[in-house]
């Protein structure tokens, strides 16, 4: 799989549970070199790691085998490799599945697995471990299809390993090619959430120049990368949404922090990345630099919490404060009589409510009371029996917006990191045979790049104007762990001489007051117009915890674009 000017790599897939039909769509709607598809998240690894201990033979994302049912023999046909990290905790049964898939439907397939990220071994004896993998890079991967795989399916690597190691097998790339890693790198981190990439989730869906494009169905993107490591980002014809510079900025500072973004093949320069609209839908990233990747590698924990409950309180009309603090006393007198209250209890109250409303929803506020405890009867029993009883004895107008539960297990993530060397990393190639990925020759810590100079402060004439942030810029946000990110893009750039001076860290939390207590980092990237903010401990435990309203952080970027503060005039 070494040559050819460009290389066309396809994603299929951003999150298990993502459209069904893109991996047809994508091999049908026009030509393709390879279609990766990306099935694993932090809170994916709890849910297959849930799925292993009712039966040891499961642990991948069963959903990939429903797809390649009806659409490998198209791929064969077709001509296109099939690189996807749906093995999950178990990539050799995915494999194993694939094969049976294939003789059933009657089709000849290549199928190799990358192993080696499962570390349970290692970090198993830990209470409550449920996972342990380690982000492995994209060696396995171009291993396996150097050795003639059509069907490549891995555990844990890294998003953009999964493109990376296609690009380095078909250009016979070497470990220390590091700007031409990176620039594929960056090309997999903008494929690796699929149509956020191409107007979904994406801050001016609405606006004027935005607005004429089709985003009931965006098109899945495509990347075309060169021998040099840069890419034109695009769609297949007739494919809804559009891929612009916007798009892909906001895709870039997704789930990213600063201007090096490392990874287990290379450490990326964010900071280098030039993007050019190239046409309609296409977006060329050049520029990109490469450093060699640090000496150690992320390993990501997931361990059964404990258990969780949650209430909702519907509070209507008149005297929202006082019923709540109705509500709150009871119940907390409740957990005072059972001698038994949970061991986390959290309130919030959301003033939802709109005076003289002609709908009862829009009169209405909710009070959301969340609990957590090692004893499933203290979240289940206690409370759901506490908040039953106040059914008619309580605030006028009481109900609640669902019948309470007994109360579910919750997961918690955590982040370690282990000597590369440490880890293995194995390729098994079609005939069986095992490969050992070495790890990188060459490290380089990860050390933080001192803040760029900034650009001229904008020169205006003085007159202010109270409105929205996000009337002058973009914003995309996610979580990490118990980490919130938060990029933050200027359309224009009289808008980031203003931008890049107003918003600070300490002017984030001003207008996320969530977040005044918390530890708030600021990296400036000058040529994406960008700051990008790391938000450490918004998220709690991480996602599987539940531990706020938006537990991944999805719509904090869009919050911020909500808050007013005086705006220049000029810009407006």
């Amino acid at each position: 799989m070494t040559g050819g000017d460009v290389l066309r790599v396809g994603n299929a897939s951003g999150f298990y549970g993502d459209r069904f039909d893109a991996v047809r769509d994508m091999l049908t709607g026009g030509p393709l070199d390879v279609l990766t598809g990306d099935y694993l998240a932090e809170l994916t690894m709890l849910i297959l790691g849930r799925d292993r201990l009712k039966d040891p033979a499961r642990g991948y994302a069963k959903t990939f085998l429903r797809q390649l049912e009806e659409s490998l023999g198209l791929a064969v046909e077709r001509g296109v490799r099939i690189v996807a990290n749906a093995g999950g905790l178990n990539p050799a049964g995915l494999a194993d599945a694939v094969r049976e898939l294939a003789a059933r439907v009657g089709v000849a397939v290549r199928v190799a697995h990358v192993e080696g990220d499962d570390l349970l071994p290692r970090y198993g004896g830990r209470e409550g471990v449920l996972t342990a993998n380690a982000y492995l890079g994209g060696g396995g991967i171009a291993a396996c299809l150097r050795a003639g795989a059509d069907v490549v399916v891995t555990g844990r690597v890294t998003d953009a390993a999964l493109v990376s190691g296609a690009a380095a097998a078909h250009f016979g790339w070497v470990p220390t090619d590091h700007d031409r890693l990176a620039g594929a790198v960056v090309a997999g981190h903008v494929l690796e959430c699929g149509t956020q990439a191409t107007g979904g989730n994406y801050s001016f869906f609405a606006a004027r120049d935005f607005a004429a494009h089709d985003l009931r169905r965006p098109g899945f993107p495509l990347a075309e990368i060169a021998a040099d490591g840069t890419s034109v980002i695009t769609k297949h014809p007739g494919t809804g949404g559009a891929v612009t510079t916007g798009t892909v900025t906001a895709q870039l500072l997704y789930e990213t922090a600063g201007a090096r973004y490392p990874g287990p093949d290379v450490t990326a320069r964010l900071d280098t990345v030039r993007l050019t609209q190239d046409g309609p839908d296409r977006v060329r990233i050049d520029g990109v630099r490469g450093e060699a990747p640090p000496p150690t590698l992320k390993v990501g924990l997931t361990r059964l919490g404990g258990w969780r409950n949650a209430v909702t309180f519907v509070l209507t009309g008149l005297d929202i404060e006082a019923k709540a603090a109705l509500v709150r006393t009871q119940m907390e007198a409740a957990f005072d009589a059972a001698k038994r209250r949970p061991a986390t209890v959290d309130w919030t109250l959301a003033r939802t409510d709109h005076a003289d409303a002609a709908v009862e929803e829009e009169a209405s506020a909710l009070l959301r009371l969340v609990v957590r405890d090692a004893d499933q009867d203290a979240v289940g029993r206690v409370v759901s029996g506490a908040a039953v009883e106040l059914a008619l004895g309580s605030i006028p107008g009481f109900h609640v917006t669902a019948p309470p539960g007994k109360g579910d297990p919750y997961g918690v993530f955590e982040a370690e990191f282990a000597d590369a060397a440490d880890v293995p990393h194995t390729a098994v190639l079609p005939d069986g045979s095992r490969v050992d990925v070495p790890p990188p020759t060459e490290t380089r810590e990860l050390t933080p790049l001192a803040e760029p100079a900034l650009p001229e402060p904008l020169a205006h004439d003085g007159r202010l104007r109270r409105a929205p942030l996000g009337l002058v810029a973009g914003a995309r946000s996610g979580d990490k762990g118990g980490s919130a990110n938060v990029g933050v893009w200027a359309r224009t750039d009289a808008a980031w001489r203003w931008l890049a001076h107003e918003l600070t860290a300490d002017r984030l939390r001003e207008l996320l007051p969530e977040t005044a207590e918390l530890p708030v980092t600021r990296h400036v990237l000058p040529r994406l117009r960008s700051l990008n903010f790391v938000i450490d401990g918004l998220l709690g435990a991480g996602v599987a915890a539940q531990a706020r309203f938006d537990p991944q952080a999805k719509a904090v970027g869009e919050w911020l674009r909500a808050r007013h503060l005086d705006i220049p005039e000029v810009l407006l």
